[in-house]
């Protein structure tokens, strides 16, 4: 993420510049790199998810925090829209189906981006479940997701009407989707006002025979399989957009989105924390006096020989610098952390406290050496 332009820069604003500055850079900005408006420049269309990409962030209070304070990499494992890879189909729709963006971007072409025409019926958008093993999720995997949703009228190809006919423009509105309605105001003039055209429902076009199959809706109930690429590094609760994967439009419409909903199972060797991997060992107190050489499981299926000194205590850690999750659309993996815990037998026979009891007569202060408390040692850990 170092080869991208600092956000403050790209929206060309102070770093303490408050909300309404942003918003108006951003407008400016969007207005005048639009790749409508440069349509001879190809670099166009990359300026413009620049700057996308920066108003995203800066706009959002907790993302902002995040990246005033640590950069690029406080943006990590957050659910930001991948604009770089993201089509400007998509990414127009993005803008103008409504929000935060829709709106600024409305005002800054002085409303006429997006304006409202014919209407056409957008496909639904779609949520399906997968969940994954803590190795699937940090690796990355392919999966085969049923999607239920509506389809593409097969019989009609979508456009509503019956073999041998077609759809015509709407001869109320025009073609246009729209219709005024002018009202007397009882000697005050007329009110003029515009809406949506009855006759059509606002496409623009009419069929005069409809598809049997649809109903002239140019979609059917079905289900079908979509192949979903899981990027490695995603964590528990995130979520995935897939354009275009959702369900199908009516005519002349956009299709809906699919989101995969992302959880990942307890894995009994790890706890994670972030990009990095908690893996906890079991010894006796023996073992921790004396030392001890433990087998340490890895994600990778690979474990690692892990030499304990004599004297271990508990809550000692032992960290494994790019042995974690590989960081999500970064560089880089986190760490795999070890924490020892130190097991102190509950029930004891009479030669075996009498074993102890001669053990500690022969111990002093000498035989021990201060040290933080365990559970300062587990928080130094998660620190770490």
């Amino acid at each position: 993420m170092t080869d991208k332009r600092d956000y403050y820069e790209v929206l060309g604003v102070a770093r303490d510049a408050d909300q309404g500055a942003i918003k108006q850079a951003f407008r400016r900005l969007a207005r005048d790199h639009h790749p409508d408006v440069n349509q001879h420049d190809p670099e166009a269309e990359s300026r413009f998810k620049e700057l996308a990409e920066a108003y995203e962030v800066l706009s959002s209070p907790d993302s902002r925090a995040a990246y005033d304070r640590y950069g690029f990499d406080g943006l990590r494992g957050r659910p930001l829209t991948d604009f770089e890879h993201m089509p400007f189909d998509d990414l127009f729709s993005v803008f103008f189906g409504g929000g935060a963006f829709g709106d600024v971007l409305r005002q800054a072409a002085g409303g006429s981006w997006g304006a409202a025409g014919a209407a056409s019926e957008p496909g639904d958008d779609v949520a399906v479940a997968v969940e994954l093993t803590l190795e699937e999720a940090a690796f990355g995997v392919t999966r085969s997701v049923s999607v239920e949703a509506p389809l593409v009228c097969e019989r009609c190809r979508g456009s509503g009407a019956a073999p041998g006919s077609e759809r015509t423009p709407c001869t109320q509105c025009g073609g246009s989707g729209r219709i005024r309605r002018v009202s007397s105001m009882g000697g005050f003039g007329q009110f003029i006002q515009t809406g949506t055209c009855d006759a059509c429902a606002g496409r623009g076009t009419v069929v005069a025979e409809p598809c049997a199959e649809c109903h002239g809706s140019g979609r059917v109930r079905g289900s079908r399989d979509v192949t979903v690429e899981i990027p490695a590094g995603i964590a528990d609760g995130q979520r995935l957009r897939i354009g275009g994967e959702g369900g199908a439009p009516g005519p002349g419409g956009r299709a809906g989105d699919l989101y995969v909903l992302i959880t990942v199972q307890a894995d009994p060797r790890f706890v994670r924390d972030g990009n990095d991997l908690i893996h906890g060992i079991d010894l006796t107190m023996v073992q921790a006096a004396l030392g001890e050489t433990v087998e340490v499981p890895t994600i990778d299926g690979e474990p690692i020989e892990l030499k304990l000194s004599p004297g271990t205590q508990p809550g000692d850690t032992r960290v494994f610098r790019g042995r974690g999750v590989p960081a999500l659309r970064g560089r880089g993996r986190g760490a795999l952390k070890v924490v020892v815990n130190v097991a102190v037998p509950r029930h004891l026979d009479r030669e075996q406290r009498e074993l102890l009891e001669r053990f500690a007569q022969l111990t002093s202060e000498e035989n021990y050496q201060h040290e933080d408390g365990f559970f300062d040692r587990v928080r130094a850990a998660f620190r770490s």
